[in-house]
C-alpha cells in the first residue's frame, strides 16, 4: 500500500509539473479567448451557452474553460479550474470587449452613428427578400448537391459548415444554413475583417486624404530603420517587422488578441527584422497597426468610429455588421468583424464590381486592382489584405479569384471571370477538415459558360 501511495504521489507530482510547464502559462489566453467568444456569440447572435460551448469553444484546450453568462449585467466570465478568470463585457453597438482588472467599466464611451439602408430593392442591393431568378445556364440540381455536400450529415463534425451563400450575376442562386443558424445569424469573420480595414484605406485614398506610398505616420519610427516603412508595405504584409502568428501556442498574435489593451501598439513596438518589401509573412498585428494609423487620420474619436460604417459598411447595406474594439477604443481590424452571411456576400459584390455599388463608385477601380494584385515575395498568394488564387492554391478554381479569408475557414470568394461571389462560414479549416477546392469546383461546374 505504501508503495502504491508513493507511486501515486509521484504520478501526481509529475502531472502537476507537466500541467505547470505546458498548460498553466496558457490559462490567461484560454480563459480570455473563451470569455470573449461567449460574450460575443451570446449577446450579438443570441446563441445559448450550450451551443457556444459545443460549436464555438470545442477547441483543444479552450474546452477546459468553465463559462458563465450574466444577462442582467451583460457580461461573460471564464476560468480554467478556477484559475485566471477573465471577463468580457457587452456594449450595444460596439459588441463584446475582453477587459482586464484595470479597465474602468464606468468610463463613458462613444457609439458609431449608423445609417440603415432603406429602399425597396431586393437583396443584395436592398434588404428585402431576393427575387426568384432562374438562369438557363445554371444546373440547380448540381448546385444544390455542391452546397449540400459542404455540410455535415447526421450530426457529424467533419466539415462543420454553418452557412453558404452563392451570388451569380447579382442574384442569389444558392443558400443554406446549418442547424441553429439562419440568414439573420451574425457570424464572426475573423481575418476577413482585414479586408474591411483595407477598404477603409481605399476610401481615404479615393478622397485624396492619404498617400499609401508615403512612410507610415508613426513618430516612434522616425529615428530608426522603421522610418522607411510605408502604409503600402503594411497593407501588403511586407513591412519586415518582427512577428509570430501561431494560434496553437503563446505568440505575438494570441497575446495581442487576448491580453493587450492597445492591439495596434503591439506591432508598432516590434523591431525591424528585414528591409521593407523583401519578405512577406502574415501578421494580424500589422492590420491592427493599420487600424491605429487610420484612427490618427481623424480629429476626433467619433469621426473615426463613424467612418468605418459611413464609408463602406452601411454604404452597401451591411447593416448587421459590428466591428469590435480593443480596450483603447481602436477597431480590431484584424479579426473582430461580425455580420450575416448575406451581408458578407455584399462586401464580395462590391469588389466583384470593381468598387461600384449599384451605380455609386465607392472605391476606385484602381484600388480593387491594387488589392487583387500579388504582393512582392508572396508567390501569388496575397494582395493588399486579400488572399489570391493567382499562384494556383486552388487548382480547379479560376486564377483571377481573390478572397477574404478567416480563421476556421471563413471565406468570401470573388470570381470576376464567372461574375460570382461565394460565401462559406464555418468552424473548420482547409483539408483534411474542409476541401475548399472541391467545394468551389462543384459550385463553378454547376454554371455553364
Amino acid at each position: 500500500m505504501k508503495k502504491f501511495l508513493k507511486v501515486f504521489a509521484l504520478v501526481l507530482v509529475l502531472a502537476f509539473l507537466y500541467f505547470g510547464f505546458t498548460t498553466y502559462p496558457k490559462l490567461d489566453l484560454i480563459s480570455g479567448f473563451s470569455a470573449k467568444s461567449v460574450a460575443s456569440g451570446h449577446f450579438m447572435d443570441h446563441r445559448s451557452l450550450d451551443l457556444i460551448q459545443k460549436t464555438d469553444n470545442d477547441i483543444h484546450l479552450l474546452d477546459l474553460a468553465t463559462n458563465t453568462i450574466n444577462d442582467a449585467g451583460k457580461f461573460a466570465t471564464s476560468a480554467v479550474y478556477g484559475l485566471k478568470e477573465r471577463k468580457a463585457i457587452y456594449r450595444d453597438g460596439l459588441g463584446a470587449l475582453l477587459i482586464n482588472d484595470d479597465y474602468d467599466i464606468s468610463k463613458p464611451y462613444l457609439l458609431p452613428k449608423r445609417t440603415k439602408l432603406v429602399n425597396n430593392l431586393p437583396f443584395p442591393y436592398g434588404n428585402n427578400e431576393p427575387k426568384d431568378t432562374a438562369f438557363a445556364n445554371v444546373d440547380y440540381a448540381k448546385l444544390k448537391k455542391a452546397i449540400d455536400d459542404s455540410f455535415d450529415k447526421d450530426g457529424g463534425k467533419a466539415k462543420r459548415t454553418r452557412a453558404v451563400v452563392v451570388l451569380y450575376k447579382d442574384k442569389l442562386i444558392g443558400e443554406k444554413y446549418d442547424t441553429g443558424f439562419n440568414k439573420d445569424s451574425k457570424i464572426l469573420g475573423w481575418s476577413m475583417t482585414k479586408s474591411i480595414t483595407s477598404s477603409a484605406f481605399g476610401v481615404l485614398a479615393k478622397q485624396g486624404k492619404i498617400d499609401i506610398y508615403k512612410p507610415a505616420p508613426i513618430k516612434e519610427w522616425q529615428n530608426d530603420e522603421r522610418k522607411n516603412i510605408t502604409v503600402n508595405d503594411l497593407l501588403h504584409m511586407n513591412s519586415g517587422l518582427e512577428w509570430e502568428e501561431n494560434y496553437s501556442t503563446i505568440c505575438d498574435a494570441t497575446q495581442m488578441l487576448f491580453q493587450s489593451e492597445d492591439m495596434g501598439k503591439v506591432q508598432m513596438d516590434k523591431p525591424a527584422k528585414y528591409k521593407p518589401n523583401t519578405h512577406w509573412y502574415y501578421s494580424s498585428g500589422t492590420t491592427n497597426l493599420l487600424s491605429r494609423i487610420l484612427r490618427g487620420q481623424f480629429t476626433t474619436q467619433q469621426e473615426y468610429l463613424d467612418f468605418w460604417y459611413s464609408a463602406v459598411i452601411d454604404k452597401i447595406g451591411m447593416n448587421s455588421m459590428i466591428v469590435e474594439q480593443d480596450m483603447s477604443g481602436t477597431f480590431v481590424g484584424s479579426s473582430y468583424g461580425w455580420a450575416t452571411p448575406r451581408d458578407w456576400s455584399k462586401f464580395g459584390l462590391l469588389y466583384l464590381h470593381k468598387g461600384n455599388w449599384n451605380g455609386e463608385q465607392i472605391l476606385d477601380e484602381s484600388w480593387v486592382k491594387y488589392t487583387s494584385t500579388p504582393t512582392n515575395t508572396s508567390e501569388g498568394k496575397y494582395g493588399a489584405q486579400f488572399w489570391l488564387n493567382a499562384g494556383g492554391k486552388f487548382p480547379d478554381v479560376p486564377r483571377d479569384m481573390f478572397y477574404c479569408s478567416g480563421y476556421q475557414g471563413q471565406m468570401v470568394a470573388i470570381i470576376p471571370s464567372l461574375d460570382m461571389v461565394v460565401v462559406r462560414m464555418g468552424v473548420k479549416e482547409e483539408e483534411p477538415g474542409f476541401d475548399f477546392n472541391g467545394f468551389l469546383k462543384g459550385i463553378i461546374e454547376s454554371v455553364k459558360k
